[in-house]
């Protein structure tokens, strides 16, 4: 390696990712900020070289031709994506730049949720039923085996974006109709009622080497489009539920391909059946705060060892994880009617987080015992909800490029 100081770009549209950041200055890295215009004034970790604002990040090709100007004078060793939407885009800049990291044919494997679910059914992994939206005779057959309801989902968004339930087929084709040139970028698939489990994971040269699994309270579309209190723990270690998310996660971890870097993956137990079945995976460090929660319950900040790992990868290092605490957590989380909700009168010595964001009421508890947290969990679900709970209409933003 040369001695001059490593370069590395972040992109992002929201603000997000400060531990990352920070790590990287921490190593003695450059650190230069491409992030959206709508981010201005936002207070980011010191010691980044450069800020530079861009009017949309979703057009590729503007933001291709910004990031290679830049490069006239700014050698980038690393680019990375701080935000599910820049993933794809970064991957096309590191093929184009001839950069490190995974290239975007690789990384629209896990930003399609039609490519992974092909992926994960042609692998004989569990998957609800779902058809592409492209041939017409082929969507009649599909609706006509399948039972209502059913959810359109768009295949590039991140999470509940965009999604909608389906209760007869008319609806199905006036929102088609509404959809018009864009409908083939979403897919259609059969509702499960079920939890919803999410599993965080630290791949390192293609095997799993942190894992975290978690069971969200409610289902987080049920919260993204209806309001309430978002909230999900640890699942209890030697399980069944842990063996069987652990298996499912490793397969599709193993079948999309990754190599080095992080993952969020989410599965639904069917209450139909109590069966595991495969809903979604993301490159990226799970967001709402779900990575606070697990390094209070690990001690492993998956922003951080990402950053660690990618570094170690372009100095030829061996990465080492960190010391791994067995606790567990959970993560209670609102929109609030106050702009600086008083948590004080939660007092619990559990308690090891508080959310500071403008109106947000947030806490994380940690502890030995799971019952413990399972408890304190269910509690504040309640009083979050006559407390503080407010809420806001879902994000309405479609992204097909």
């Amino acid at each position: 390696m040369s001695d001059k100081p490593i370069r590395i770009l972040c992109m992002s549209n929201q603000h997000k990712g400060d531990e990352l950041i920070q790590q990287f200055i921490d190593e003695g890295c450059s650190v230069v900020l491409l992030i959206d215009e709508a981010l201005r004034g936002e207070t980011w970790p010191d010691g980044i070289d450069e800020i530079v604002y861009t009017p949309d990040l979703a057009n590729y090709q503007d933001v291709i031709n910004t990031v290679t100007w830049m490069s006239r004078g700014w050698a980038f060793d690393l680019i990375f994506p701080l935000d599910e939407f820049e993933v794809e885009l970064v991957g096309m800049l590191r093929e184009h730049m001839r950069l490190p990291g995974t290239g975007v044919s690789q990384v629209r494997r896990f930003r399609d949720k039609l490519t992974m679910r092909d992926v994960a059914r042609d692998a004989g992994i569990a998957i609800p039923e779902y058809t592409r939206i492209l041939n017409y005779d082929e969507l009649r057959d599909w609706m006509g085996r399948v039972e209502l309801p059913w959810m359109l989902k768009p295949r590039m968004e991140a999470g509940a974006m965009g999604i909608r339930k389906i209760n007869d087929p008319e609806q199905l084709w006036r929102a088609l109709d509404e959809l018009g040139d864009v409908q083939s970028y979403y897919l259609l698939e059969e509702f499960l009622p079920g939890d919803v489990y999410h599993v965080d994971t630290l791949s390192i040269d293609g095997k799993s080497a942190f894992v975290s699994y978690q069971k969200y309270a409610n289902p987080p579309i049920d919260i993204y489009q209806g309001g309430g209190v978002f909230s999900t723990q640890s699942v209890k270690r030697r399980t069944k539920d842990e063996r069987e998310l652990k298996k499912m996660n490793e397969s599709i971890i193993r079948e999309l391909g990754i190599e080095n870097g992080v993952t969020h993956a989410e599965f639904i137990k069917a209450h139909a059946d109590g069966k595991f079945y495969f809903l979604e995976v993301a490159a990226r460090v799970g967001g709402a705060f779900v990575s606070d929660m697990i390094e209070k319950a690990s001690g492993v900040n998956l922003w951080r060892e990402w950053a660690r790992l990618e570094l170690a990868k372009l100095k030829g290092e061996k990465y080492e994880l960190p010391e791994i605490a067995k606790k567990y957590s959970g993560l209670v989380l609102t929109l609030a009617h106050q702009e600086y909700p008083d948590t004080s009168a939660y007092d619990d010595v559990e308690i090891v987080w508080r959310a500071g964001k403008p109106y947000h009421a947030g806490l994380i508890v940690a502890d030995d015992d799971y019952d413990r947290v399972d408890t304190l969990v269910q509690q504040y679900i309640e009083r979050f909800m006559n407390d503080f709970n407010t809420s806001a209409p879902p994000m309405g933003t479609q992204r097909t490029g």
